[in-house]
């Protein structure tokens, strides 16, 4: 698919819109819907609203292919862990701190930032701002990313994450311990009171986290739908919010939110299932409870089994 270029097509039969660019480009359902988004693509002179319109037999489709201009690169100055790595994909361990990628309102280096000058294969499906970026996680939350090196990749994880095959398991640390597991089921939407933050509203958008608790105030989270600051909005709802989130929580803490994902599983394209455990970092770990040892903790993915089927409705 070359940028910077105006292509025509006439419709030879009924069929979906982005089924027949994807066919005649070929590129991904992704990225027509992007182009169609992007008001790049007209069915008779008009812009096309959505990837499912039906075409008709000697429908004109106009295609405008924007040139892809790279932002400059902006030095990292620092490390991150990697975790995994083959021709298809990389897992990092994201350092707290640290924007995933590029935004109008972001100002230091991101993570995009550091594949780039790391010299990375990357997909571009995201666009040019999210090169290689399946999932995100927030500036100050920590753990496991994984990173697409190209399209095809990328379409296959983001399969993953849509039929919840993908997941993470996270672990948090509390202001005061929840004593069994807990299936919350609540939606959640942006709060009517304060734009910055997310609460659960009534027209907001189905959400479901599952928690469990690990020692004390240790716990962990398995989310089963991905809604922004999910876990952090579902744990009001127990009462209960993670140390250091001065947003949902109490001022004056630690410095960052004491939230890790910990471990990430999906399915390999070549078909392997994969499980990478990310460890946590330093600031974490100095705030665990006393007497947890940390060390002979390994995967937690155990720990869900007998507790699943409380959010499995």
């Amino acid at each position: 698919m070359d940028n910077g270029k105006l292509l025509n097509f006439i419709a030879d039969k009924e069929i979906r819109l982005d089924k027949f660019l994807t066919e005649k480009l070929n590129v991904s359902r992704n990225q027509i819907e992007a182009l169609i988004k992007k008001g790049f693509v007209k069915i008779n002179e008009n812009i096309a609203k959505k990837g499912g319109i039906k075409l008709k037999r000697n429908d004109k489709i106009e295609v405008i292919l924007p040139e892809v201009t790279e932002k400059k690169t902006q030095k990292a100055d620092f490390d991150i862990p990697v975790l995994y790595e083959d021709e298809d994909l990389l897992i990092i361990n994201k350092p707290p701190g640290i924007v995933v990628h590029p935004a109008p309102s972001v100002k230091e280096p991101t993570l995009v930032d550091w594949l780039k000058q790391n010299n990375y294969s990357l997909s571009t499906i995201a666009g040019e701002e999210r090169f290689g970026i399946v999932h995100r996680i927030d500036k100050e939350t920590s753990g496991a990313l994984v990173i697409a090196k190209n399209n095809k990749t990328h379409e296959f994880l983001s399969s993953q994450l849509k039929d919840k095959s993908m997941g993470r398991y996270y672990l948090m640390l509390l202001n005061a311990p929840i004593k069994e597991a807990k299936c919350v089921e609540a939606p959640i939407g942006r709060n009517p009171k304060n734009r910055i933050k997310m609460a659960v509203v009534n027209n907001g958008k189905e959400a479901k986290t599952l928690f469990v608790p690990v020692f004390e105030n240790l716990t962990a989270a398995k989310l089963f739908t991905g809604r922004t600051h999910q876990i952090r909005v579902h744990l009001t709802r127990l009462g209960r919010y993670i140390i250091g989130d001065s947003t949902y929580g109490a001022k004056n803490q630690t410095p960052r939110v004491m939230l890790h994902a910990y471990e990430l599983y999906f399915t390999h394209p070549n078909g392997q299932k994969l499980s990478i455990i990310a460890p946590i970092f330093d600031d974490f770990k100095k705030n665990l409870p006393k007497g947890f040892n940390y060390e002979k903790m390994g995967s937690i993915a155990d720990i869900f089994n007998d507790y699943n089927r409380m959010c499995d409705k």
